[in-house]
């Protein structure tokens, strides 16, 4: 009786670990980290509604293609995209004559593949200085 139930014992087990390879085996076919191709090529992430929020981005390696989903920020500077991230210097003086000012980016990571430029320059608006004013004196009431 004793043999009976240490053979049910060592089938069961073998029928487990025979499961769990079973199901790695189904993760690595579906192009996973363990997948035979190396070189996935992937494209942007395009947001499933408007300009900005949840989206997929869609990979090609050979004869292979694969979705994944992914998120476009809703800050993102569309002139240089969500994929190519950026180290800023301070914003630099407002120019009188154009009435902004810049700043310049330097690469920092390139996601995906992306094609990325090494440098930017972005702008924006200067602030008036009333603006400022008004606020400062709004924060020296709350003492």
């Amino acid at each position: 009786m004793q043999h009976r139930g240490v053979l049910l014992l060592a089938l069961l087990t073998l029928l487990a670990l025979t499961s769990a390879v079973a199901k790695k085996k189904d993760k690595v076919k579906k192009g996973g980290p363990g997948s035979e191709c190396a070189e996935w090529t992937w494209g942007p992430c395009t947001p499933s509604s408007k300009d900005c929020g949840v989206g997929f981005r869609e990979g090609t390696c050979g004869a292979q293609t694969q979705r994944i989903r992914c998120r476009v920020p809703c800050n993102w500077k569309k002139e240089f995209g969500a994929d190519c991230k950026y180290k800023f210097e301070s914003w630099g003086a407002c120019d009188g004559g154009t009435g902004t000012k810049a700043r310049q980016g330097t690469l920092k990571k390139a996601r995906y593949n992306a094609q990325c430029q090494e440098t930017i320059r972005v702008t924006k608006p200067c602030t008036s200085k009333t603006k400022a004013k008004a606020k400062a004196k709004k924060g020296k009431g709350k003492d």
